[in-house]
């Protein structure tokens, strides 16, 4: 029956069949009559003067179509992008707001801004044309180094010390007092580094201007078409939303960075406009590198204050955070409020929280959202610093954690850091997972590795997340008379599995099979309202928005039934898929019901209806990560031997799916701890791992085999009781796999190792290490 495609069921993706035979249909794929083609000349500097720029010869040269540069934007009164997420200083002033252009005015700030951009009929045209743009820079000393820039050359003139914010959050007095008080105080100083999202589609748009209409048309690789259209229309052109028709197809992973607006999408569609054709960029994967944002990029030192019983009474956080020269549309909110700071809890019973974090600008691409958005940041400054304190109390790590952990008893439970978790069991993920991960039976394993020369360490993370929260969400369900159902919802597929995720939903409560469901995201013509992806919220928010709908087509498909059956709707209930008569056989497909329905307004649709959700929280999906790794001591290699999840998402609604997830963040969170370093010159502001030749994206043979299970702890907050799964993998796996290789290397006497803990990094602690105990 229909019920087997429900909720909680491993069905399979229904998406992959057409996707894996190659009939994805990707903003790269769309074209249009008469289309051209855009490059955008970039900066060579990481901070210059712009003294001139010619581009006589370029426009004469074959193929060119036309050129824009800043001075044609302003003409014609096209805005700046904006920052939407700015936060007040500690005193209560504002922070810096400097303007961010669409093409640089004046002066670049870093290596890649783009400068001009060529339209011309061939890509090939339109590079050689962008070559013969004369351009005279005067170029400035450039400020990369994130904590030497706050004494560093200024890159904007109302931040002399280029800082952005100086931001604190928590009760600063109380958390001081507490410190006071404490038996013993450990610390340590933490690097969270710089990363390339790097999602297999690259950035693409697609413009044009319907001048019989006068509205533009955007197709757009991105995470949801409402908000870039809302930008465009409201702060960039100036224009009613009406005006502008924004669509999203396939895409092929955003991780956060494919939210935001970027510099080449009103630029296209101002030379659509101008020029009379459309117009398709497409990033290549060396210009993505210098363009999009990039992800985390902050320093921190951490403090834990512990009573004489091993108690946590305090946490401090001092952290200086990477804004790069422009600020992006939520760049300030991502250290500070975006679950940065609410997550500083962690899963513990901590009396007080304070952290102050200073926003810097640097001569490099804005950094945003990236996977997980904060919330990694806090974890594993959270985690880091309770694993240093298990070592310097002389403590079990697992014990540690569980003396501090909030107990279930507790929920829910107000933290001091102003959310209220609604639900789980922390101890009880943490000690399953311990017991998948064979702990007891670590220091065996560990004398065996010695043995052979090799330093084996066993690193424990645990982690809670804000997420699911935020914004409402709508979806439109329709019913046709053949008994197809179609919904139209405002979140968008980056490859997480949203059609058939929402199938399953409505699956289990309409008993309609996968085959009959169509859904429609990504078209603000189309589909009303949407916020888009990101947080983890398409399927707690907009599943749960989907829910709604399908419910209240439910008891109009009961009503319609109960005619049809000769009974009263309350004797209808959904059994199997069917709408039958309790207790008795006789019952009803949706697809019979509708089949038997009149339709308003000479359509084919016999039910319609609108669901929303608006999330009254966030949702605090948490879990447990043992790692156990070796590292050989001749040349810094390192292996992952074990890797343990245990996790609680609330209601798991498809198993397949969420494992899915789960693997997928955790190589990203060991891209980041073991390989992936975006690093730029002192000097010069060139980025130094500016391809995949330099930049080390995580291959099949770097990745363990996850042995994963999960715990429902149904959420409270939301009606499905999910509670969202997406960036769970990416937040517990640096700190568990820093705190292995800590553990493996301490002892060496080792403390602490940066991300990323490269093979030639380890085996320099190594050696150095080794050399110090041979001079001792």
């Amino acid at each position: 029956m229909a019920t087997k495609f429900g909720i909680g069921q491993p069905m399979r993706r229904s998406e992959d069949p057409r996707l894996l035979k190659g009939g994805g249909r990707y903003t790269d794929d769309v074209s249009a009559p008469g289309q051209a083609q855009a490059w955008f000349l970039r900066s060579p500097f990481a901070h210059a003067e712009i003294r001139g720029i010619d581009t006589t010869a370029a426009a004469a040269m074959p193929g060119v179509i036309g050129i824009v540069t800043i001075a044609d934007l302003d003409a014609d009164g096209i805005s700046d992008l904006k920052c939407y997420a700015p936060v007040k200083n500690r005193d209560g002033s504002d922070q810096v707001m400097p303007p961010r252009p669409i093409l640089a005015r004046g002066r670049v700030r870093h290596v890649g801004e783009a400068v001009a951009l060529v339209v011309a009929e061939t890509i090939e045209q339109a590079k050689d044309a962008a070559e013969a743009i004369e351009i005279d820079y005067d170029s400035l000393p450039s400020a990369t180094d994130l904590v030497g820039t706050l004494d560093g050359p200024a890159i904007w003139d109302a931040a002399p010390t280029n800082l952005c914010f100086d931001w604190e959050f928590g009760k600063k007095d109380k958390v001081e007092a507490l410190f006071a008080r404490a038996d013993k105080v450990v610390k340590v100083d933490l690097v969270n580094n710089r990363v390339v999202a790097s999602p297999l589609e690259p950035r693409c748009c697609n413009a044009d201007w319907d001048a019989t209409d006068g509205r533009f048309v955007l197709y757009v690789s991105c995470q949801g078409v409402h908000m870039l259209r809302d930008m465009l229309a409201n702060d960039i052109f100036k224009l009613p939303p009406e005006r502008f028709l924004v669509r999203s197809t396939d895409v092929g992973g955003g991780f956060g960075m494919k939210l935001f607006m970027y510099p080449e999408y009103p630029a296209t569609l101002y030379a659509a406009r101008k020029f009379g054709r459309p117009v398709k960029w497409t990033s290549e994967r060396t210009e993505a590198f210098i363009s999009d944002d990039h992800g985390r990029d902050n320093v921190a030192t951490v403090e834990l204050a512990v009573d004489k019983d091993a108690r946590f009474l305090a946490l401090r956080v001092d952290l200086i955070a990477n804004m790069g020269a422009y600020l992006s549309n939520f760049a300030p909110f991502i250290p500070t409020m975006a679950g940065g700071a609410q997550m500083l809890n962690g899963l513990y019973t901590l009396q007080g929280v304070y952290e102050r974090v200073r926003g810097v600008f640097t001569n490099t691409q804005p950094v945003d959202a990236y996977r997980g958005a904060g919330r990694p940041e806090a974890a594993f400054n959270v985690e880091r610093i309770v694993d240093h304190a298990a070592r310097v109390l002389g403590i079990d790590p697992v014990e540690l954690r569980r003396r501090n952990f909030i107990p279930p008893s507790a929920m829910p439970y107000a933290t001091v850091t102003g959310v209220t978790y609604d639900s789980g069991e922390f101890t009880r993920n943490l000690e399953e997972a311990a017991q998948i991960a064979d702990v007891a039976g670590f220091e065996s394993r560990r004398r065996d590795s010695a043995a052979k020369g090799r330093y084996r360490g066993l690193g424990i993370a645990t982690y809670v997340e804000a997420c699911a929260g935020g914004e409402d969400e709508a979806a439109d369900v329709r019913v046709a008379r053949d008994g197809k159902v179609t919904v139209y919802v405002g979140t968008q597929t980056n490859g997480q599995g949203h059609e058939t995720a929402y199938k399953q939903i409505i699956a289990e409560h309409l008993g309609v099979e996968p085959d009959q469901v169509t859904i429609v995201q990504g078209d603000t013509d189309l589909v009303r309202t949407g916020n888009g992806t990101g947080g983890s919220r398409s399927i707690p928010v907009g599943g749960a928005a989907i829910r709604d709908g399908s419910l209240k087509v439910q008891d109009k498909a009961k009503l319609r039934a109960a005619d049809l059956l000769e009974t009263a709707a309350v004797d209808i209930a959904l059994v199997d898929g069917r709408f039958t008569v309790v207790g008795t056989d006789r019952a009803l497909t949706l697809a019979e019901i509708a089949a038997q329905t009149e339709s308003a307004a000479d359509t084919e649709i016999v039910f319609e209806e609108r669901g929303s959700f608006t999330p009254p929280s966030a949702t605090f999906p948490n879990g447990a990560h043992i790692v156990e790794l070796e590292i050989d001591g001749d040349t810094g290699a390192l292996e992952i031997l074990r890797y343990t999840v245990v996790d609680d998402f609330g209601r798991v609604l498809n198993p397949l799916m969420v494992t899915g997830q789960v693997h997928g963040g955790i190589a990203q969170g060991l891209g980041q701890a073991l390989l992936e370093h975006a690093v730029f010159d002192h000097d010069s502001g060139q980025l130094l791992s500016g391809s995949f030749m330099d930049y080390a994206m995580p291959r099949a043979v770097d990745l363990p085999f996850v042995t994963f299970k999960y715990n429902e702890i149904p959420c409270t907050t939301n009606p499905l009781g999910v509670k969202g799964a997406g960036e769970a993998g990416a937040i517990g796996a640096p700190p568990s796999i820093i705190n292995a290789i800590v553990d493996a290397l301490s002892p060496l006497g080792v403390e602490h190792v940066d991300m990323p803990a490269t093979p030639q990094k380890l085996w320099q602690i190594i050696h150095s290490g080794q050399q110090r105990q041979a001079a001792e």
